[in-house]
């Protein structure tokens, strides 16, 4: 598997074998109900869901139509596949789209799930693009780089990670430029949006929410009139979203990153209406953000116990999930267990020593 920043948007917690993080002191205002693919289903005033299908145990994203005035704004996109599309051609002939077409497309962040089809869209209704400027430039950049062989800088990485040679020859023979094959073109120019900024959409205002850890400057859209968060990815109700170490940027820190951004995620109000990426729209938003908060901060102190002798990411693995990672995660349980230990040596609780190219972590304690 390549990078997972070249990767599909995917968390670690699949399934429930996975899900490491507590959902109580959650309520689901709809039930079990959800929109079929092609049609749309009202959640909060002027905003209706429609769920795009993927392939992968995340089975769909959320995308969201929210009401401007003659118009509609579309929040997220799916990838560029043709289930997909063909979700997209099915809404466009039902309401609200088939009386209010697209006026423009946000992108809560880069991952494919979310601007896979943002291209098309903007292209088919001559609609703009509004992303926060981290999330623009990398997309673009990803979609730019059409190698297919692995960089020298990402066999390193892994092998810094404890992979041996045959993990690294089955990710090499996968190749590099998975990104791009699940996104379309994008325009050349967007409209950037920045963390704090109130933008109308029909006669609502929508405040930008900035967060990382899962990606540069995930937007966030709060509507403080109407109780209502779409969320995308920085708050899901049952499973955590994936925050990696990645060979672009290996000294980074993005689980304190994510930590931090769930601190100013808790000034906001805990009623709103929490509309996720994946799962169904929520009420308990500080109750979830404190269950990943605690879950994140627990695996710390399990692996700086763990750490009384040295050992490698891939050493780490039991301590951080509950079943033997394989196969195609891979690459995600590497870079979620790298960047846990990342923290730790920020935190000044752990040290790393370099032999032969392979990260070896120890405690300080």
């Amino acid at each position: 598997m390549a990078d997972p920043v070249h990767s599909p948007d995917v968390s670690l917690a699949q399934d429930e074998s996975f899900v490491a993080t507590s959902h109580r002191g959650l309520t689901y205002p709809l039930g079990e109900r959800v929109p079929d693919v092609g049609t749309a289903i009202a959640v909060a005033p002027g905003v209706h869901w429609v769920r795009i299908p993927m392939a992968g145990p995340l089975d769909h994203i959320n995308c969201w139509l929210v009401a401007d005035g003659d118009a509609t704004t579309i929040v997220d996109t799916g990838l560029n596949v043709e289930a997909s599309v063909a979700a997209w051609r099915a809404l466009f002939a039902v309401a609200p789209l088939a009386s209010a077409p697209p006026a423009r497309v946000i992108c809560t962040h880069f991952h494919p799930d979310h601007i896979g089809l943002a291209g098309w869209l903007c292209r088919k209704f001559e609609a703009p693009i509004w992303m926060t400027r981290g999330e623009w430039l990398t997309g673009r950049l990803l979609t730019a780089d059409v190698r297919d062989a692995v960089p020298d800088e990402q066999i390193d990485f892994w092998h810094a990670a404890g992979w041996d040679a045959d993990q690294i020859a089955a990710a090499q023979a996968k190749g590099f430029g998975q990104f791009r094959r699940m996104v379309a073109p994008l325009p050349i120019g967007y409209r950037r949006i920045v963390d704090g900024e109130a933008v109308a959409i029909g006669d609502a205002t929508w405040r930008v929410v900035v967060g990382s850890g899962h990606c540069p400057e995930h937007a966030c859209l709060w509507n403080a009139r109407d109780g209502v968060l779409i969320a995308g990815d920085q708050v899901l109700p049952r499973i955590s979203s994936n925050v990696s170490l990645t060979a672009s940027e290996p000294e980074a820190d993005p689980l304190g990153e994510w930590l931090a951004s769930i601190e100013r995620l808790l000034q906001l109000p805990d009623d709103l209406l929490v509309l996720p990426a994946h799962g169904a729209p929520f009420t308990g938003l500080h109750a979830r953000l404190a269950a990943l908060r605690d879950e994140h901060r627990k695996r710390l102190d399990i692996l700086e116990g763990f750490l009384s002798e040295p050992r490698r990411a891939t050493d780490c693995f039991p301590r951080m999930f509950r079943r033997t990672i394989t196969g195609d995660m891979l690459g995600l349980a590497t870079g979620e267990t790298m960047a846990h230990l990342r923290r730790l040596e920020v935190e000044g609780r752990a040290v790393r020593d370099v032999r032969d190219g392979v990260w070896w972590y120890r405690s300080q304690a």
